[in-house]
């Protein structure tokens, strides 16, 4: 089991973790070590247990802050994820619109109607000029 010296409030400490969580342990510690000396920043020296003491005090303060407001925003996020699964279950199918096909047969009938009509206007200008 590997031992980490930690220094908290300018005091070291050895510690002993399991092995690979060192980095984690490291990391706590400067987390305590950084409220351990704006307490001693503050208020000077004091007794080692009473200086952890409110050290532990300020990250659980802080902590409870962080949880709190995550609860406020996984209580959006689930409000926000019943909005969008309303939302998908009254989305209405699509409506379906047939388009009717033009049978070729009408299509050539217009187009020799349109023919007719283009020679008798020929023919009406011819006339008439």
């Amino acid at each position: 089991m590997p031992e980490v010296r930690v220094s908290i409030g300018g005091r070291d400490f050895d510690v002993a973790c399991q092995e690979g969580e060192e980095h984690y342990l490291r990391t706590a510690a400067k987390l305590l070590d950084d409220e351990a000396r704006v307490l001693t920043e503050q208020a000077g020296r004091m007794p080692e247990a009473r200086m952890l003491l409110m050290a532990g005090l300020m990250l659980a303060d802080k902590t409870a802050s962080v949880e709190d407001r995550s609860a406020e925003i996984q209580a959006q996020l689930d409000e926000r994820e019943a909005e969008l699964s309303a939302l998908r279950a009254s989305q209405a199918e699509p409506e379906k619109v047939e388009v009717p096909v033009v049978p070729q047969s009408v299509t050539d009938t217009l187009a020799e109607l349109a023919a007719r009509a283009e020679a008798l206007a020929a023919s009406v200008e011819e006339k008439t000029s």
